[in-house]
């Protein structure tokens, strides 16, 4: 109940000061509402940017290993000219890798290239993107589909003339809804649709299947070289569960040195790429900008925690007459110590929920705005009133103390 008095007393004391003194104040407020409105923005930025550029990762595949010729991740000794001679993943290092590899649960040999304009009738769209895959794609890529059903393995074998197309394409082509079982014309021969992938929208990495046509490699055979550098080809792996990234790495590298029957001492001839470069890229640029946004907040709030203990200092002066008649009533150092301690805490409150306000309103326009997902999670709430109450307790500390060594008479006889 003592506590809960000293509280009250306390509020009581830091409304007075907002409604007294507006202007100095809210001054004194500005310089903490600014810090913890930088240091929560960057925050949520950064995690904004985090989660999204997660999620494009994640649609690569997790678990998942790229074979291509050039590696994903370069460092300051890029020998450029050595992946130039690299030769490309070919359909039978495929047949190899699927007769050979333990850990593996689906492999894929997979081409891409874009496509000038798909019509369907007076339909048209443009923009399209054509991939050629095995049966395991499905294994090797994370997909949704809204309609409709993937490959068979006989149409995947065969190169049966079927496909599955993006969720824009169906839109676009097909208006009425009702894509699967139409024809569409692919690389000048006529294929049956029977599936669309799921609306994806772009991503911050630009992988969606929105605009993509889907078509078995067997059927792209007939068609064009897909060992042709020109199409980018690639094999994705994707290991069984329990299977670490490393093991299945260790096992591919192995592998593929094998067929490509590279001596002891030769350098490797193409590149093994998984998700986790990219993770581990974007987690060194996120932990310079948390610093950066730490720095930044924390001169602003350092600066507030000078107002703020400014106000405490004068907000002492006023109230010695007080203080001493307080001290004359019985009350104790640490009365009035916690006293000064709780109003200064409370106005550094008022500021910090003043930033977090800002920054709330800041995320409601950016996604009315931009359709972004923002994130602004507990946790940069709950580390924003933390670091609110720690400068306040910082900056209320000498005042307060100060305060409760005060003699009561000389701070009765005060004016």
């Amino acid at each position: 109940m003592i506590f809960l008095k000293l509280l009250r007393e306390s509020f009581l004391f830091a409304y007075d000061a907002l409604r007294q003194n507006k202007l100095r104040t809210m001054l004194s407020l500005l310089g903490v509402t600014i810090g913890i409105f930088t240091i929560i923005t960057v925050r949520s930025a950064v995690d904004t940017l985090r989660n999204n550029l997660q999620e494009s990762v994640n649609k690569l595949g997790n678990n998942s290993i790229y074979i291509q010729k050039w590696p994903w991740i370069f460092d300051g000794d890029f020998p450029w000219w050595k992946y130039m001679q690299r030769p490309v993943p070919t359909l039978r290092e495929y047949d190899q890798l699927q007769k050979r590899s333990t850990l593996a649960f689906g492999i894929s040999y997979e081409i891409a290239f874009s496509s000038r304009t798909i019509k369907y009738k007076s339909n048209t769209i443009e923009g399209t993107y054509i991939n050629a895959v095995m049966q395991d794609h499905d294994k090797v890529w994370n997909f949704d589909l809204a309609q409709g059903r993937y490959f068979t393995d006989i149409e995947s074998k065969t190169g049966a003339p079927v496909a599955i197309i993006g969720f824009d394409i169906a839109q676009h082509l097909f208006p009425d809804g009702t894509a699967v079982g139409k024809q569409l014309k692919v690389m000048g021969r006529y294929v049956n649709i029977i599936g669309v992938f799921s609306k994806e929208g772009d991503d911050m990495l630009g992988n969606s299947d929105d605009k993509n046509v889907l078509i078995p490699i067997n059927f792209a055979k007939d068609v064009i070289d897909v060992q042709n550098e020109n199409y980018q080809p690639q094999i994705v792996v994707r290991g069984k569960d329990g299977v670490s990234d490393d093991e299945l790495e260790s096992e591919l590298h192995m592998l593929m040195r094998s067929i490509r029957r590279l001596k002891p001492n030769a350098d490797d001839n193409f590149s093994l790429n998984k998700t986790t470069m990219l993770s581990d890229q974007l987690s060194k640029v996120f932990s310079v900008l948390d610093i950066g946004g730490i720095i930044i907040g924390g001169f602003s709030v350092l600066v507030g925690g000078f107002g703020i203990a400014n106000i405490m200092f004068v907000s002492v002066k006023e109230r010695t007459n007080i203080i001493g008649i307080q001290k004359s009533l019985g009350a104790k150092n640490y009365f009035i110590l916690l006293q000064f301690m709780i109003e200064s805490v409370i106005l550094c409150l008022v500021g910090g929920i003043i930033g977090l306000s800002f920054v709330f309103l800041g995320t409601l326009a950016i996604k009315g705005m931009f359709d972004v997902k923002v994130v602004l999670g507990a946790s940069n709430i709950i580390r924003g009133m933390s670091i609110s109450i720690g400068i306040g307790l910082l900056s209320g500390i000498i005042p307060a103390y100060s305060a409760s060594r005060l003699n009561p008479v000389e701070a009765i006889r005060s004016n």
